[in-house]
């Protein structure tokens, strides 16, 4: 019986029927654009996690060959950790670009069209070449392109709401499980083609998948003149350099960093350098605008942005091993019948469609009741929750460790709890954050801040990456006991006790965050 086949009929049977009623439910409540803009961001993360779900396990099963596993596997975390951290750093200059230049419609659809052609050429690769280059290259016009996308779409959703509008979390919320709905989907589907029919078809699918979000997007937008539009309309035509207008001038930009973008997903030590510095640049352009800031409710709420971030930085450090070492630790040591270990990745996305509504109806209850937690609040739930996930895949792999040589593999039960506790955990974080960002920041900077916002992501998966190899061992020997074992100390220290330890952090001074917040919810 194939299980993963099975999975994958039973995943889009079931989309199909709850798609319709959370929109039905949901439909009055809300501005149409919310829908328009789920669909759109549905199929970007249809591409994205798709390609995801499978990305380490195409690098240390047919790219990386000609390695030991322990270098394959290290190699592999390293390029994850690098290409995800520039798939988040972009953002912060697409968030300028669509604040000071090109508005947000006219950015997302130069950034769909980008990872659109970026996952064919992936595709092609795979199909025939299997070539590090143009590999990289793919990854490369990825990151480029998600710069443009991510922080306009959500930036743009933000648009639709006033600032203290009690239904935005719950927006957000809604939003977020259309994000995930595409989550669910896509290792289900590009998974099982990748590690059963064949690499390309994973890397295929998952392009279409990003073609046809570009499509909802680009049909529907129309309804809607009056949001998204360029700052500056007439300043497009006239023209900036060299028969260019700044249109075009950007486009050209974005062509000639896709070179740049793979040489440093290759050379991910050069990434770390250029992380940092641009971290301390970005955060340090925060930090004194928000000191100097003439009001100073706004420099306050800015501060509180920074402290927010670096406990959004810290949860997605260790949520994010799910698409790099956790999908090697199913691969190897789980009890997963003929389920493709990418397929597992989809759970996550099922909790969330299954509790996202859930969440966005206790928000709204609690808002009305005057009893909402403030935002410090529920990330430290979110914290604390994802500290329990890697307790229980530790708990699991422990009760087997002593007999994993004669063949004893985790039972999948632990990794089912594990991502229950994490997906929880990511909705008490990720929807709030992404909700409280456009009501901190100010009017004049939402696209530069949520970009600022994407960059704390940048930073978890570069150290998750690092995370990875701390796990990963660079010589062969030593039996699958003491590999599991890396896992479990690598899980317990930083998923554990160091999650906790930041909670505990978070906890003490929520009270002043809450102070300098003024009133946002």
């Amino acid at each position: 019986m194939d299980i993963g086949l099975i999975s994958l009929i039973v995943g889009w049977a079931f989309v199909l029927f709850w798609v319709p009623v959370v929109v039905l439910s949901q439909r009055k409540t809300h501005p149409k654009a919310l829908f328009t803009l789920f669909f759109a961001e549905l199929w970007e993360r249809f591409s994205f996690y798709g390609m995801r779900s499978f990305l380490v396990l195409y690098m240390t099963g047919v790219l990386f060959t000609q390695m030991i596993q322990g270098e394959a596997d290290a190699r592999a975390y390293g390029i994850y950790g690098a290409f995800n951290a520039l798939l988040y750093a972009a953002p912060v200059i697409g968030g300028m670009i669509a604040d000071k230049i090109l508005g947000f419609r006219r950015t997302i659809l130069i950034g769909g069209i980008a990872m659109a052609a970026a996952q064919f050429i992936l595709a092609f690769n795979a199909w025939q070449m299997h070539n590090e280059t143009m590999f990289f290259a793919g990854l490369g016009l990825l990151a480029v392109g998600n710069g443009f996308f991510k922080p306009n779409i959500s930036s743009f959703l933000g648009t639709f709401y006033d600032k203290n509008d009690s239904r935005k979390d719950g927006a957000f919320t809604i939003f977020y499980m259309g994000i995930n709905i595409g989550a669910f989907l896509s290792p289900l589907t590009c998974a099982y083609l990748a590690q059963t029919v064949h690499w390309s078809l994973g890397f295929l699918c998952a392009g279409v998948g990003m073609l046809l979000g570009i499509i909802v997007f680009w049909r529907n937008m129309a309804k809607y003149e009056d949001k998204g539009n360029p700052p500056n309309p007439e300043s497009l035509k006239t023209v900036f350099f060299a028969g260019m207008g700044k249109q075009s001038i950007i486009i050209l930009g974005a062509l000639l960093s896709i070179p740049v973008f793979a040489l440093l997903i290759d050379y991910e030590r050069v990434t770390d350098i250029i992380l940092i510095l641009s971290g301390i640049a970005v955060l340090g352009y925060v930090l004194i605008n928000a000191l100097r800031d003439n009001n100073k409710e706004d420099g306050q709420r800015m501060l509180v942005f920074l402290a927010l971030f670096f406990f959004h930085m810290i949860f997605w450090t260790l949520f994010e091993q799910a698409g790099g070492s956790l999908t090697i630790l199913a691969d190897r040591f789980v009890n997963r019948g003929s389920v493709p270990a990418g397929q597992f990745q989809s759970l996550n996305a099922l909790f969330i469609m299954l509790l996202a509504p859930v969440f966005s109806w206790i928000w709204l209850k609690l808002s009305k009741a005057g009893k909402e937690p403030r935002t410090p609040m529920k990330f430290f739930y979110g914290l604390v929750q994802i500290a329990l996930g890697f307790w229980v895949i530790v708990w699991g792999a422990k009760s087997v460790m002593a007999g994993v040589n004669s063949g004893a593999l985790i039972p999948v039960i632990y990794l089912v709890i594990m991502y229950l506790l994490h997906t929880t955990g990511e909705l008490s974080i990720s929807p709030v954050g992404l909700s409280v960002v456009t009501k901190l920041a100010p009017a004049k900077m939402v696209g530069f801040v949520m970009g600022a916002w994407f960059l704390s992501i940048a930073f978890a998966h570069k150290i998750a990456g690092e995370l990875g190899k701390e796990i990963a061992s660079p010589t062969e020997g030593g039996d699958a006991s003491t590999a599991l074992g890396a896992f479990v100390d690598v899980y317990m220290h930083w998923g554990v006790y160091i999650t906790l330890g930041a909670a505990l952090i978070l906890l003490i001074i929520s009270p002043v965050l809450k102070k300098w917040m003024h009133g946002i919810q």
